[in-house]
Formats: C-alpha cells, structure tokens, sequence
C-alpha cells in the first residue's frame, strides 16, 4: 500500500469516527458508557493524528512518546471528570 493511499484511509477512518462519535453523543442516554467510548475514539483518533499526519512516528522518541501520552491523558481526564465532576468543581470552585 502506498503512503498517499494510507493517508487516505486513515483520513476517512478518522472522519467516520468523528461523525459516529457525534451521533452516539447526541442519540445515547448519557453515562459513563458513552463517555468511555468517546473517550476510546479520541484517543485513537489522536494516535493516528500524531503518527500518520504530525508524522511523529519519525521523531525523537522523546517527543514522540510526550505528545502520544498527552492523546491519553486528555481521554482520561474526560472520564474522571464524567466520573467526579461535582467534586473537582468543588476543589476548583474560589471561594466567596
């Protein structure tokens, strides 16, 4: 397979992943299922952004490996937000 034609399929996995993504976001009920499966897509959809189009796979591994554990991170913290929102508004809230 050709660079050009991976680039290709990567690009319309990632824009059926965003279109299904936004309509489990609209048509589910909300709850932590959803929030896991968004968050799942977000973090594939940013591995393949930083591998095939920010072209990091070629980079130091340093930087590589910084800018992959930021496309886990940003996941997870929607899910511990889902999880223990009232409690981290409650630890960021100023007080009066």
């Amino acid at each position: 397979m050709t660079p050009a034609r991976l680039l290709d399929i990567v690009w319309f996995l990632l824009i059926a992943l965003t279109l299904g993504g936004a309509l489990l976001g609209e048509s589910a009920d909300p709850g932590l299922w959803v929030t896991v499966t968004i968050a799942l897509f977000m973090a594939f959809k940013g591995r393949m952004v930083i591998d095939h189009f920010m072209e990091l796979n070629h980079a130091n591994h340093k930087i590589r490996r910084l800018v992959r554990l930021y496309a886990i991170v940003i996941p997870l913290m929607l899910i511990l937000t889902d999880l223990f929102g009232p409690h981290i508004a409650r630890l960021t809230a100023l007080p009066y």
